[in-house]
């Protein structure tokens, strides 16, 4: 795997600055989110309640994620970015006007948390799908595993500087920090030279958008049973920022952890998502692969008896986890036609985030109810319980490209 290889979309001058923005926009989100989970566990001291913040930033994608994924078939995904991205910055300025007029509640942490939550449904398949427009076909696998690197890398830095931060300066500058790093998505999107946008089709008015995506992942081959892996190993598989507040106060001494051991599980991500990128074409068992790391990582997580013991599971667990979400992005994206792609890409982020609004709260139970050791053990045994079943379906040596000519079938 070569650098030229691994970031040969990056060729392009559009995809440079997007990211760019991305990135450093995401840092600032990574601290705000980092923040509001250790001030909700110190006004509750309860993972379920940390659940229950989960529920509410992801279970508006649940219900409007294929509805978004359609409106950004439809629509100019340049506009609808930018104007999530805009309302996103609003959001974090009314978190810190919260915390300076002393407003900050847990129910006024949930409330702006939903709102957040609506506003990403919306972003998410069109942020994702704009990024498509800005290479060549053949380099959207590439392009969606730098995504997705972008995303996981941007939480080495967001988490460490809350870590270093809390305590010691007054959270309300947390969440300014996050208002202003959201300027360079915008300015990236304004900047964009559209003379260089490979725009769509768009999906004409009218029809039955959301049972025609439906219907294309049921009939096209491996589709649908990846589909319901994906889905059920994002639900239980990825719910550790649900238990570690907790687990770094009462296990590991120090509320500090959780940030750190956030900054060490982004390191493995980025690596993932690099080594995803770094392959022509994205296998079955690649993922597979990737999800059996997660799942092994993440028992080992649940016996961590130290903050430096994480540290170290936290590099595979992130390897693992990242890896499995950016093989599914790629592998989805270079099997369905570009009409297709924004709806596709939704139930993609439905699967994943959209899970979050029943695993979480699951998690903060068991966590409660149970044991803090298990509502991270719970999780992995089913991860590779579901890995297991994707290993056995996945076809022998068969590069995507292979199946495809399938899926053209039957669209």
């Amino acid at each position: 795997m070569s650098a030229t290889t691994t970031f040969r979309s990056l060729r392009h001058a559009n995809v440079r600055r997007y990211l760019g923005g991305l990135a450093i926009s995401q840092i600032g989100a990574w601290v705000q989110f980092t923040t509001v989970a250790v001030v909700v566990d110190r006004l509750t001291s309860s993972t379920t309640a940390i659940g229950i913040l989960t529920a509410l930033q992801f279970g508006p994608l649940l219900v409007l994620g294929a509805w978004a994924g359609a409106l950004s078939d439809r629509l100019n995904r340049q506009r609808i970015v930018l104007i999530t991205q805009t309302l996103m910055a609003v959001q974090a300025v009314l978190f810190a006007i919260a915390n300076a007029t002393g407003y900050l509640s847990l129910g006024v942490i949930y409330a702006l948390t939903l709102l957040l939550g609506v506003i990403s449904a919306i972003d998410n398949p069109a942020r994702r799908g704009f990024l498509t427009e800005l290479v060549d076909s053949e380099e959207i696998p590439n392009a969606m595993s730098l995504n997705t690197a972008t995303m996981t890398g941007s939480r080495i830095f967001g988490p460490a500087i809350a870590a270093l931060l809390i305590g010691v300066i007054d959270v309300g500058w947390l969440f300014v920090v996050n208002a202003v790093t959201s300027i360079a998505i915008i300015w990236s999107i304004v900047t964009i030279d559209r003379s260089k946008v490979n725009v769509p089709p768009k999906v004409a008015k009218g029809g039955r958008p959301i049972r025609e995506a439906v219907a294309y992942i049921a009939r096209t081959p491996l589709f649908g049973p990846v589909f319901l892996i994906f889905t059920v190993v994002s639900t239980f598989g990825y719910n550790h920022n649900v238990s570690l507040p907790r687990i770094a106060n009462e296990v590991w001494g120090s509320e500090r952890w959780f940030g750190w051991v956030m900054t060490a599980t982004s390191v493995g991500s980025l690596t993932g998502s690099l080594l995803t990128a770094g392959r022509a074409h994205i296998t079955l068992r690649w993922m597979a692969g990737n999800g059996v790391v997660l799942g092994c990582a993440g028992l080992a997580l649940s016996v961590a008896s130290s903050g430096w013991m994480a540290l170290v599971v936290a590099l595979p667990l992130g390897l693992g986890g990242s890896g499995f979400i950016a093989s599914m992005n790629s592998w989805s994206q270079e099997m369905c036609p570009p009409a297709m792609r924004g709806r596709v890409l939704a139930f993609g982020a439905v699967a994943f985030l959209g899970s979050y609004p029943i695993g979480g709260p699951i998690t903060g139970l068991v966590g409660d109810h149970i044991g803090l050791s298990w509502s991270l053990a719970y999780g992995a045994v089913i991860v590779l319980g579901s890995v297991a079943w994707l290993r056995s379906i996945a076809p022998r040596g068969t590069a995507v490209q292979n199946i495809e000519k399938a899926s053209t079938l039957s669209v």
